[in-house]
Parts: structure tokens; C-alpha cells; sequence
């Protein structure tokens, strides 16, 4: 979860000491109102999407995704211009969240077909059955809760540097566990007004499924709070989508236990489970 020890006489003790992931770390924040107004502010309250073709949500996830990678291209941070494109933060942290987000749409979408009854009812085209807006809108979504974590997490770890190092240990991780289930509950709660993204109970969904979405976060949480966090630790290229698939694994295999072990959270209708095309590789539950 990151150790070390950073200067405690930093002016705020929120925001990174390199360079280029502090920037990186603000400009995410900067644009995340900027999404959210366009998604959460005015198709969804305004019920635009009633009127959404495959062509409208495709959009509507390419206009909310792409500028995170464009801006920082064009208008290039102070803190990135005299390094190598693959030295800057953000293509860093970029890379590890197209993957880990990848994997979690393209297979971890599917527990949520069989564990919690999901499913998607808008028009898209699709991957694996899973719309290809949802891969695009999730990008922006998981920069924004992992760039608010890195640095509450990093308010802590300066909170807690005086403590014993599991007591220091033991307030991270109870932290990281409530964040994750907070995160979890506030997307389910944002996105209750779209009616095509349906739950068998959503009254059981708030209560239980957000504690089996927050399993992504407690994993990739404290795994991605790691990049280039400490001065003389920089990450390349490999390291990152390692460490990213890594993360990946470990969530699938947490989802997996509970899907053999623990089943459907609700009973899943046969007409549900036959709404979501074969799932080959998902044998039924022990």
C-alpha cells in the first residue's frame, strides 16, 4: 500500500511528490465534472437516451473517453515536457486502467449476469454481450475513483507514519475496504434513473452486490496507488500492464470463490439467465 517516507513538510499532504503524477492526478480530477455533467447532468435527467440509437451511446462513450487521452497530449503538462511520452504519469496510469477496466467489462460483467441477475438493455453493439460504451465510460470512471484514492490514501500514510507499522497497515486497509464499498454504492445509487441497466432486486443489489462490485476496488486500490509513488521506484511500460493484470487475476479468482461458493445472490429467473447468451466458461454454481 505504498510505505516509505515522504516529506512531511510538503504543503499538502494530498497530492504526490513527483512531478508528473501530480499533474496527472489533477488534471483527472479537473476532468472528471466534465463527463459527469454530460453523462449524470443531461443525458440521464433529460431522458436523451430514450432516443439513442447504437450510434448515439457509441458516442456518447467516445466523447467522455477520448479527451482524457487527447488533452494531455496537446496541452502537454510542465511536469512532462522534458520526459519521454512513455515516462509520463498519466500514459502510466491510463494503460493500467484500459486494462484492468478490459478484463473487468469483458469477463467480470458476467458474474454480474449470474450472481446478481444484471443485465443490459440498450441498444449497442457489443463484446462478449457487454455494450462497447460501457468499456469506454468505465475508463473515466475507474481514473477518477483510483485517483481519488491514491490521494486519500496518501493523507493517511501521513496521518498514520508515527504508528506502528501494522497499526499503519490495519488503518489503510480498513480504509480501503470502507472506500471500496462506498465507491461501489455511490455508482449504483448514480446510475439507479437509467432504467436499461436492470437487476433482478435492486433492494438486494444495494444492499449486497455493491460489497461484490467493491471487490475490484479492493484489490486495485492499493495496487494502483504503487505507480511511481515513490521517488526512486519509476515504473516502465511493463511493469505497469504487469501489475495491472496481476490485480486483474487476483479480482477474478476473489469473484470466482464467491460465484462457487457463495452462488446467486438472488434467484436468477430462467428467462434472465437464458437474456444472456451462453457462458461457456462459467460452469453452473457448486
Amino acid at each position: 500500500m505504498g510505505g516509505g517516507e515522504v516529506d512531511r513538510s510538503t504543503s499538502n499532504l494530498w497530492l504526490a511528490h513527483n512531478p508528473s503524477k501530480r499533474w496527472a492526478e489533477l488534471f483527472f480530477l479537473i476532468y472528471t465534472p466534465f463527463w459527469l455533467t454530460l453523462c449524470l447532468g443531461i443525458v440521464v435527467p433529460y431522458k436523451l437516451y430514450e432516443n439513442f440509437t447504437e450510434w448515439e451511446y457509441l458516442l456518447l462513450g467516445l466523447v467522455s473517453a477520448l479527451p482524457a487521452f487527447i488533452i494531455p497530449m496537446v496541452f502537454v503538462g510542465k511536469a512532462d515536457r522534458s520526459l519521454c511520452w512513455n515516462d509520463r504519469y498519466w500514459v502510466k496510469a491510463s494503460l493500467w486502467i484500459i486494462l484492468f477496466s478490459y478484463v473487468g467489462n469483458y469477463f467480470w460483467t458476467h458474474y454480474f449476469f449470474t450472481v446478481l441477475g444484471a443485465s443490459y438493455t440498450f441498444p449497442s453493439w457489443r463484446m462478449n454481450n457487454v455494450p462497447h460504451t460501457t468499456f469506454l465510460l468505465t475508463h473515466v470512471c475507474f481514473l477518477f475513483y483510483h485517483v481519488s484514492s491514491n490521494m486519500t490514501l496518501r493523507r493517511i500514510q501521513h496521518s498514520v507514519a508515527h504508528l506502528p507499522e501494522t497499526t499503519q497497515w490495519l488503518f489503510k486497509a480498513s480504509w480501503i475496504l470502507i472506500l471500496s464499498y462506498f465507491v461501489a454504492y455511490l455508482e449504483t445509487v448514480a446510475i439507479s434513473n437509467f432504467p436499461y441497466y436492470e437487476f433482478v432486486d435492486r433492494a438486494v443489489m444495494y444492499k449486497v452486490g455493491c460489497l461484490f462490485y467493491a471487490i475490484y476496488f479492493f484489490v486495485s486500490f492499493p495496487m494502483f496507488f504503487r505507480i511511481d509513488e515513490e521517488p526512486s521506484d519509476a515504473w516502465d511500460l511493463p511493469r505497469v500492464a504487469v501489475d495491472a493484470l496481476g490485480a486483474a487475476m487476483l479480482v477474478t479468482i476473489i469473484l470466482d470463490l464467491w460465484r462457487i461458493f457463495l452462488g446467486p445472490i438472488v434467484p436468477i429467473p430462467e428467462s434472465k439467465q437464458c437474456h444472456q447468451p451462453g457462458l461457456p466458461w462459467f460452469p453452473p454454481s457448486a
